[in-house]
């Protein structure tokens, strides 16, 4: 039966009662903003991905500024990224005064090339900021490599990669264990866990765990929470500069919960991305994305190439007719209006066609743990008869 308009969405995060009882438990507490809920999910989200430090925030952009800052990146310096990425990657950076330089994505994927970050590294290179793009792990055991031969600290855009996982030192251990320097994670809607909007932290560095505790609540040398539960008065003291990038223990009370569910929700996400690549392998003109050996997504976007032969926005527009969303191919920064001031990036001397062919020719497919067999049955076959009749038409 064919779906009414919009009857599939690109996402649909997954909420029910459970995390309304969650809510409802704080509320009534008298404790919604930064507090032990808040706490509880950082040791458990710590456990989860066995890190020894977590440390919750308002969203994954707070939290690379506040990663960007611990290591020490500064106006004039450098920080290794890629443009294909949501525009916070690099914006975290200008947020301390330093520089993107951009280096171009894999040929077979949608991170970025270990090997063209050498050729960009400089005296002024601070750091290397890696993404693992619509959660699938980018090549980490070359990059930390990189990083670690040069000195250079390397972070983990994460937003996306929560509850996935990287065969390291021969053991799959889950993104978020310390293997680079500090990683970032996003609990906005559109991820696998959400809390409405937030983000978290980790690493092994107590150093580092203790600046974004501090910097996260305006520099204050003594937590509220501390403050409310002492027998003796005590006043609080602001040594630095700091920041309002608190998460609520309202966002936490939902995290704690979908925390929980996620290894099912991982799970059925992979068992969705594999009836996918089932479905649209036998159209060879489409390339679909594969995990490398040593990898394994949560699958928290299905992202295909498009044969050069189809227009990606009317593609798009065709399977939006037939009640199917899908999002164009990652965006590229550098494209963006907001870095149209040379000044305010470098791109790599091997350039970014990849990436820029990447955003316009490729569409992000409809998943989500609700989506049925059969929506995924459908969507598949709706974007191999347009294949296919596009292809008949020019031939």
């Amino acid at each position: 039966m064919k779906p009414t308009l919009l009857q599939i969405p690109v996402a649909r995060p997954l909420l029910d009662e459970m995390e309304v009882e969650a809510v409802r438990r704080v509320v009534l507490s008298g404790w919604v903003t930064q507090g032990p809920e808040v706490a509880a999910f950082e040791s458990e989200f710590a456990d989860f991905v066995q890190a020894d430090h977590a440390c919750a925030v308002s969203n994954c952009t707070t939290a690379l500024h506040l990663a960007l800052k611990a290591i020490g990146v500064g106006p004039g310096d450098e920080v290794i990224t890629v443009s294909h990425s949501f525009i916070a990657t690099a914006n975290a950076i200008r947020y301390c005064g330093a520089i993107p330089v951009f280096v171009d994505i894999e040929a077979d994927g949608f991170n970025m090339d270990p090997d063209l970050i050498l050729s960009e590294i400089t005296s002024r290179t601070k750091a290397i900021l890696c993404v693992h793009q619509l959660g699938m792990p980018c090549n980490l055991v070359s990059i930390v490599d990189i990083g670690r031969s040069h000195g250079i600290p390397v972070i983990e855009d994460a937003a996306c990669a929560t509850g996935s996982e990287i065969l390291w030192n021969d053991k799959w251990q889950k993104i978020g264990k310390p293997h680079a320097d500090i990683a970032c994670f996003s609990f906005h809607p559109r991820k696998v866990v959400t809390t409405g909007d937030g983000g978290m932290l980790t690493t092994g560095s107590a150093e580092y765990d203790h600046k974004f505790r501090l910097w996260r609540q305006h520099g204050m040398s003594v937590p509220d929470t501390v403050r409310h539960g002492s027998k003796q008065v005590i006043y609080e003291g602001y040594p630095e500069l700091g920041y309002n990038y608190r998460m609520t223990d309202l966002q936490a009370a939902i995290g704690r919960v979908q925390l929980a569910r996620l290894p099912a929700l991982v799970a059925r996400r992979r068992h969705l991305a594999a009836l996918y690549g089932q479905g649209l392998r036998n159209t060879p003109w489409l390339e679909i994305p594969a995990e490398p050996s040593w990898a394994r997504s949560n699958w928290q976007s299905y992202c295909v190439k498009l044969p050069p032969w189809i227009d990606q926005r009317d593609t798009m527009q065709a399977l939006l007719d037939m009640g199917v969303s899908t999002r164009r191919g990652i965006m590229n920064i550098h494209r963006e209006d907001a870095y149209a001031d040379k000044a305010s990036h470098r791109v790599a001397a091997s350039q970014l066609a990849r990436s820029i062919a990447a955003q316009e020719g490729a569409i992000i497919l409809p998943l989500f743990a609700q989506m049925t067999d059969d929506e995924v049955s459908f969507v598949t076959e709706a974007l191999c008869d347009l294949c296919s009749d596009r292809r008949t038409a020019i031939a």
